[in-house]
């Protein structure tokens, strides 16, 4: 059964998460789990931490789950 990715963003990214992807390793909770939160709805919070922040982590996703794209062009 194929699911849509929950999209998320703040003025900077849009992160977008693709559950029947992710491996579960936890990562993204464990290292910034002021974003990526385990019993808040939504469960992704991305005014918890810079954006530099969150771009790192999304980068160290081991499954590819978590992706982001810019909302503009940055200068």
């Amino acid at each position: 059964m194929e699911t849509n990715a929950n999209v998320f963003s703040n003025k900077d990214i849009t992160v977008t998460f693709e559950p029947c992807v992710c491996i579960n390793a936890e990562r993204c909770a464990k290292e910034l789990s002021d974003v990526f939160r385990n019993s808040v709805i939504p469960w992704i919070y991305l005014d918890g931490a810079s954006t530099k922040k969150i771009i790192n982590q999304v980068k160290k996703c081991p499954s590819g789950a978590l992706k982001f794209y810019y909302n503009k062009e940055v200068a």
